[in-house]
Parts: C-alpha cells; sequence; structure tokens
C-alpha cells in the first residue's frame, strides 16, 4: 500500500512538472521593418538604449514571456531615423556628442496580453506601454512621454499561441512606430523646445 501511494505520489509530481513545462510559452519577436520614408527635421538626435531595454523581455502573464528588446530596438531606430536628419544610437546618455540637439530614452513600462479565452472573442491582442525621456544635451528636462501601442491578430485561427503572440506583438510595434512619426513633433513640449532651437539659430 505504502509502495502504491509513492508510486502515485511520484506520478503526479512528474505530471505537474510536465503540464508546468507545456504551459510556458516562450516568443522571440526577429521581425525585421523597413526603413521609413520621412521627411526628417534638421537635428541630431541621441537615442539610448540602456542594455536592458535592448534585450528586454516581457512577462504580460504567468509562463509566457515575449522576447521584443532587439526588435523595438529595430522599430524604434528607423522611426526615429525618419524624424530626424541624423541619429546617434548610444547605450547611455552620458555619449551624447556635443553637438547633440536632443536625447531621447525609451522604455517599457508595460506589457498587457489577452488571449480569446480571457476576452472569448477570436483574438491575440497585445499592448506596449513606453515612456519616452527626452531632454536636451545639456541635461534640461523638455518631457516624458507616454506613449502607448497596440496590436492584434484579425483572428486565431490557424494559428498557435506563440504565432498569434508573436504577430500581435508586431503589429503593436509598427503601430508604437506610426505614434512616433504621426504625433512625435505635435507633443506641445516638443514644439516649443523646436520653436526655441529656431529662435536661437536667428539669433544675430
Amino acid at each position: 500500500m505504502h509502495r502504491t501511494t509513492t508510486r502515485t505520489a511520484a506520478l503526479m509530481l512528474m505530471l505537474g512538472l510536465l503540464t508546468a513545462c507545456s504551459s510556458t510559452t516562450s516568443v522571440v519577436i526577429d521581425q525585421g521593418f523597413p526603413n521609413v520614408v520621412y521627411e526628417p527635421r534638421d537635428y541630431r538626435a541621441a537615442l539610448v538604449f540602456p542594455p536592458e531595454f535592448r534585450s528586454y523581455q516581457a512577462r504580460p502573464v504567468e509562463g509566457t514571456f515575449i522576447d521584443m528588446g532587439p526588435a523595438q530596438v529595430e522599430l524604434l531606430g528607423k522611426a526615429f531615423r525618419g524624424l530626424f536628419t541624423e541619429v546617434d544610437v548610444l547605450t547611455a546618455r552620458a555619449e551624447a556628442h556635443p553637438d547633440t540637439d536632443i536625447i531621447i530614452e525609451p522604455s517599457v513600462l508595460e506589457v498587457q496580453l489577452s488571449t480569446p479565452s480571457d476576452s472569448y472573442l477570436n483574438v491575440y491582442e497585445v499592448w506596449i506601454k513606453y515612456n519616452l525621456e527626452l531632454e536636451t544635451a545639456g541635461g534640461e528636462p523638455i518631457d516624458t512621454w507616454f506613449m502607448p501601442a497596440y496590436g492584434k491578430t484579425p483572428d486565431s485561427f490557424m494559428l498557435s499561441r506563440t504565432e498569434a503572440i508573436e504577430e500581435a506583438t508586431v503589429v503593436a510595434l509598427r503601430d508604437a512606430g506610426a505614434k512616433l512619426l504621426l504625433d512625435f513633433f505635435r507633443i506641445p513640449s516638443v514644439y516649443a523646445w523646436m520653436e526655441r532651437q529656431q529662435d536661437m539659430q536667428v539669433v544675430p
């Protein structure tokens, strides 16, 4: 009887471990993004991607990991190259060139995931909440800009969980790039900063 109980407990433990392993989803975002065709403003920007941003791995829910660091570095780098004539990609603000006009350091505040079992809809949804610290080369704060991005699959039909999460995340990243191109220079504090830059250039 004791042996049977021991074997049953061991089998249950193994089953639990296998279930835990099978419920883990690891997603790697390796989608490439095209270069941006836009009309950049004549400024030199320092785009700061710290190591933790470059290797960022989201954990939106228990057992789900989204490796999106390299993808977001590529996407944001290309978006900002569409906004400024010159962009230096750095790992720390202290590396900024003396002729830099603006320093931009993005960070991820949160990544959220909704699956068909959560929403009762046949789609996967991903929300990425970015924070952009903006300052002058002299360290004067310009703004802290909150930028949410959203992506979803058209439906989850014929997609595995991993494929669906990857697709929704790629759409969210593209949404972030589109928002940058459309809204960055509309930020009131950024617009005011550009006005000051222009005033400084015309002063004799």
